[in-house]
């Protein structure tokens, strides 16, 4: 019975990993196009582009929404930082356009509308171009639900793409808002490094929440095991597996910007940097514990499923040898003789048989206390 149960768990294991595998992929990238080429492989078709920007410096603020293309030029040619964010990225006309406008290089907007990539940065001549995965978990379905964040930071411009709107960059705008801040005082490699913090911390808010789950599973696969848990142990388990993929790669994006010479970054953000990078360390950490956490759980799951299948084989072991000898003994007085001398006396099956079957049965509960086996 253990040996289908574990193999039961290899091949939900194996269809989990699979499952993982598929939030990454969504529309295949068609073969043979040429590089730098634009294909949306998401599936928000349907939602409506929105654009919006935050235009600051030291001492002024605003922003609004962008109704016309022709209002990004203006933006961008002063000498504020402007901040614009684009919800969906499947509008390929609207993409070339960004493109063209802020001349960003032909391979990184074709990751843009690939929204599949893994956490990244490329370094081009007039920009960084920064990949990170966004994560929301969903209090109802326990489920990640993931994003991708595309990032390109100028001299004094950011621009971030999303599927979807909604992200979890409201802390950064609540201080760009207040005059005196210290994003108010920078200039946008400062607010590229805000950003990056706010989806790294993010991620301490979600493993928080897992890490609550596990703690009560662990519990409750210990005390009373259900079939139920093992289908949440791989939810964890897959759930830890997508946010492997994306903090890992995301370490290497951290130490590159803050070992980078480029131009748009200034040496007093490296510093900042520094911190984050230490924080993702810390969640690296933590993820690394929970997995082992989990792996764990299975053999508890399996521990406490076979101690209990035990506790039941040994209590139907003990009926079982009580009723051995009583058998014996009903089998005796059940044959038919023609002579049998008990059955000439007339107290014989109330005081005989009943009372040796009780002595055996309590002489065997006895015998099994003092052995301590049960």
């Amino acid at each position: 019975m253990l040996l289908r149960q574990s193999k039961k768990i290899q091949i939900q294991t194996k269809r989990q990993l699979r499952k993982v595998s598929r939030l990454f992929k969504q529309k295949p990238k068609q073969i043979g196009l040429p590089p730098g080429t634009l294909v949306y492989t998401g599936n928000k078709e349907k939602e409506p582009v929105s654009i919006y920007l935050m235009e600051y410096d030291q001492n002024t603020f605003f922003e609004k929404k962008i109704e016309n293309i022709s209002e990004i030029v203006l933006s961008k040619e002063n000498e504020k930082v402007s901040w614009f964010v684009i919800d969906g990225v499947h509008d390929i006309q609207l993409m070339e356009k960004l493109q063209n406008l802020f001349n960003i290089h032909p391979l990184a907007m074709e990751d843009i509308v690939h929204t599949t990539q893994r956490p990244k940065a490329e370094e081009y001549p007039e920009h960084l171009f920064i990949v990170l995965r966004m994560f929301v978990y969903d209090d109802e379905s326990r489920e990640l639900k993931n994003e991708q964040v595309s990032l390109v930071l100028g001299n004094n411009y950011l621009l971030t793409f999303l599927e979807d709107p909604g992200d979890v960059f409201n802390p950064v705008r609540d201080r760009i808002r207040k005059e005196g801040t210290k994003i108010r005082n920078n200039k946008s490699d400062f607010l590229a490094y805000s950003l990056i913090d706010a989806v790294v911390d993010s991620y301490f808010h979600i493993l928080e929440k897992l890490g609550e789950e596990i703690e009560e599973l662990e519990d409750r696969l210990i005390a009373q095991p259900q079939r139920e848990d093992l289908q949440l142990v791989h939810r964890l388990r897959r759930n830890m597996i997508l946010l492997r993929k994306s903090v890992w790669p995301l370490r290497e994006v951290v130490s590159l910007l803050q070992r980078n010479d480029h131009n748009v970054i200034n040496q007093s953000t490296q510093i900042y940097l520094r911190d984050v990078y230490d924080h993702l360390i810390q969640i690296i950490d933590t993820i690394e514990s929970y997995r082992d956490m989990i792996v764990g759980m299975l053999d508890v799951y399996l521990s406490s499923t076979s101690n209990k299948l035990n506790e039941v084989m040994k209590v139907l072991t003990i009926i079982s040898t009580l009723f051995i000898p009583l058998t014996f003994l009903a089998g005796v007085y059940g044959m038919n003789f023609n002579y049998f001398p008990e059955l000439e006396m007339k107290w014989m099956y109330p005081w005989g048989f009943w009372s040796i079957s009780i002595l055996v049965s309590l002489g065997m509960i006895i015998f099994f206390k003092r052995k301590k086996w049960f």
